[in-house]
């Protein structure tokens, strides 16, 4: 197959495109800079140098790469800015929507999110609407970005919608390195009754590579068990280093449930790790 991604050279996307490779697929990789992209270069991938917020550059991209594929892997973390990452979401995925119709590319794989569902009690089936109700403003920008860019993603025939976890494991946050991390060993991040679902990044990825044959639709890709953070938090402060955390004597977020991931097992994804137990104590990497 021959596949377009955007975002290649991300955190997710720099463990996908070997994995493709490794397939013998076609990869062309969309990347701002050359210098950025090098690694996937070396790989053996296909470089488009553009930028996804440029719709010109993005078609000229994928007319050229001729894709059967576009895979939307594209994120604004660094700056830890919710106003840019929603920037992204929204014209980025309407880039290259634009662009995969333009070029009559119908299949389209996209990275969402796992927790923008609506409030509720159980962990959150990709049949459960996702929030419309939040009055949160921070929650509310990321939730509407969301919405937006799925209801544009599935402008293209075959479009599968990958809804992740919390990502986990070296390089995220969520690292003996990262900013969750510094947050704990400084004793900021309290222990309180907010359900997470997490995924470890080399699963996510893993799932990722695999959805370019799923069937389209929503997708939850977290582990087996959500859980509030007076269960994994202590675990992760342990893997990093950091005190054990105080417990915030406050109610769950009606919204903060988890999500369910009976539909990705069934379309044969098996996490390496289904739970956070043993994923942040083997799987964080170096410390």
């Amino acid at each position: 197959m021959r596949i377009f991604i955007a975002g290649g050279t991300g955190v997710l996307g720099r463990r996908i495109v070997p994995n493709l490779l490794d397939k013998g697929h076609h990869v062309t990789v969309l990347s701002r800079t050359p210098k950025r992209a090098s690694a996937a270069e070396s790989l053996g991938a296909a470089v488009a140098i553009g930028d996804a917020l440029d719709p010109d550059a993005v078609l000229q991209a994928v007319t050229t790469a001729k894709p059967d594929l576009i895979m939307h892997q594209l994120t604004d973390l660094s700056s830890r800015s919710t106003q840019a990452n929603a920037l992204l979401r929204i014209k980025g995925t309407a880039n290259l929507v634009a662009a995969a119709r333009a070029a009559a590319v119908s299949r389209f794989v996209l990275q969402s999110i796992a927790w923008c569902y609506a409030p509720g009690e159980a962990p959150a089936g990709e049949g459960v609407p996702l929030d419309l109700v939040s009055d949160d403003p921070a929650r509310r920008l990321t939730v509407d970005a969301v919405i937006a860019m799925e209801e544009c993603a599935r402008h293209v025939a075959q479009a599968v919608i990958l809804r992740n976890g919390m990502l986990y494991g070296p390089d995220t946050w969520y690292a003996p390195d990262g900013a969750m991390a510094y947050a704990a060993r400084g004793g900021q991040l309290p222990a309180d009754e907010d359900v997470t679902s997490f995924v470890h990044i080399d699963d996510a990825a893993e799932a990722s590579a695999a959805a370019i044959e799923w069937p389209a639709g929503e997708v939850n890709i977290v582990d087996d068990e959500p859980a509030p953070a007076t269960e994994w938090l202590p675990v992760f402060s342990d893997a990093v280093g950091a005190p054990s955390p105080a417990v915030a004597a406050t109610p769950r977020h009606p919204w903060a449930r988890g999500a369910a991931n009976g539909r990705a097992r069934s379309l044969g994804w098996t996490p390496r790790f289904p739970t956070w137990r043993t994923g942040m104590r083997s799987g964080l990497g170096p410390a």
